[in-house]
């Protein structure tokens, strides 16, 4: 292995471990508690090497999403393989969805309520996002119905599901309804 390999890998784990820090800490403590200062502390490096890897927070920010956004759509494509009938599907991914947004409130603020600097629903997407909302359509397109555009059904399925994550968490909803509400959204708005 050449000297330029092993820094290119070096690099990376580095990388890697400040995207985990920065995840850790806001799960634990917000979002808030996340600075530059106290990621340097817990990666035992210099703040001028975080800073070498991403210009700030915002950055960080949006390497959490990207990160995450890979995860919620394996998460989904796996809650939803294998599942027979598009109604059990679509439920599937809804409760796959709200599972994840559940257990992991920090990267699920990255990817969908904090400015991390991405660009959503445009051509310079990045591809984890896109990725992500393939993974809905992937079991939304069969319900979408006739003359329904499949991304347009998915992106108000989806703005349905994030409602109920964002409720939720904010303790919004009466517990007691957390399964019903993913039956009436896939009755009522899939139609299967």
């Amino acid at each position: 292995m050449s000297v330029k390999e092993r820094k290119e890998r070096e690099r990376a784990a580095r990388e890697r471990l400040i995207v985990a820090a920065a995840r850790e800490l806001a799960e634990e403590q917000g979002w808030d508690a996340v600075t530059t200062r106290r990621l340097a502390e817990q990666i035992e490096y210099s703040q001028p090497v975080l800073y070498s890897h991403f210009r700030g927070k915002r950055e960080i920010i949006g390497a959490v999403a990207l990160e995450g956004a890979a995860e919620l759509a394996a998460a989904v494509r796996a809650a939803t393989a294998g599942v027979d009938g598009p109604r059990d599907r679509v439920a599937a991914l809804a409760r796959a969805y709200l599972d994840f947004a559940e257990r992991n409130p920090a990267v699920y603020d990255a990817i969908f309520q904090l400015d991390g600097g991405l660009a959503y629903a445009q051509e310079d997407t990045p591809e984890p996002l896109k990725d992500a909302f393939a993974a809905l359509m992937e079991s939304l397109a069969e319900v979408a119905g006739n003359g329904i555009d499949p991304g347009l059904f998915t992106e108000v399925f989806w703005a349905s599901l994030h409602g109920l994550a964002t409720l939720t968490r904010a303790s919004r909803l009466l517990p007691e309804y957390a399964e019903p509400r993913v039956e009436l959204l896939v009755d009522r708005l899939a139609m299967v």
